[in-house]
C-alpha cells in the first residue's frame, strides 16, 4: 500500500473517535470543567488564527471564515440561551447543553468536510502511482469550508467562555449569600 492510500485508514478511526467524543458531550448532564474549557477555547483560538492567517492571501476566503465565525458567536449565544445549570450531588455544578444547537454545528462541518474530501479525493488520485499533489488551486481553497470551520471555532469559543463566565457568576452569588 502507498503512504497516501493507508492515510485515510489511519485518519478516519481517528476523526470517528473524535467525533464521537464530541457528539456525546452534547447530551445529558455535564460538569463544569474550567481547566478543559479553558485549554479547549485556547485550542479553538489557536486552529482560528492559523486558519485566519492561511486565509489571509485571499478576500475571499477571509470573508468565508469572518462570516462563519460571527454566525457561530451567534449559535453559541443561542446554545448558552437554551442550555440549563445544575448541582448534581456528585459531579458538582454542571450544565445541560441543548442537544441540538451543538449537534448541528458538528454535523455541518462534518457534512462539509466529507462533501469536499469526496470532491477533491478523484483529483488525489494519481493514476501514475506516483506522489499525489499536495497543491493545485483547488486544494483547501474554499469559503463555504472556511465558513463551516469559523461557524465551529466561533460557536465552541463563545459557547465554552459563557459557560465559564455564568459558572463564575454561580461562585460569586454563592460566596455573597
Amino acid at each position: 500500500m502507498t503512504p497516501h492510500s493507508t492515510m485515510p485508514l489511519i485518519l478516519i478511526p481517528v476523526v470517528a473517535l473524535l467525533v464521537w467524543r464530541r457528539v456525546r458531550r452534547q447530551f445529558g448532564l455535564q460538569p463544569i470543567r474550567r481547566n478543559q474549557m479553558t485549554f479547549r477555547i485556547f485550542v479553538f483560538a489557536v486552529l482560528g488564527c492559523l486558519s485566519a492567517s492561511f486565509a489571509m492571501r485571499d478576500a475571499h476566503l477571509l470573508g468565508g471564515l469572518a462570516s462563519g465565525v460571527l454566525a457561530g458567536v451567534a449559535l453559541g449565544l443561542l446554545g448558552l440561551r437554551l442550555s440549563r445549570f445544575q448541582v448534581d450531588p456528585v459531579k458538582g455544578d454542571c450544565y445541560v447543553p441543548n442537544p441540538y444547537v451543538g449537534t448541528f454545528v458538528t454535523a455541518l462541518l462534518l457534512v462539509r468536510l466529507l462533501w469536499r474530501f469526496a470532491m477533491l479525493s478523484p483529483q488525489m488520485q494519481d493514476p501514475t502511482g506516483g506522489t499525489p499533489p499536495i497543491h493545485g488551486p483547488d486544494m483547501g481553497q474554499s469559503p463555504l469550508t472556511l465558513a463551516m470551520f469559523g461557524l465551529f471555532v466561533g460557536y465552541y469559543i463563545c459557547y465554552y467562555a459563557g459557560l465559564l463566565i455564568h459558572h463564575q457568576r454561580i461562585l460569586r452569588g454563592r460566596a455573597a449569600g
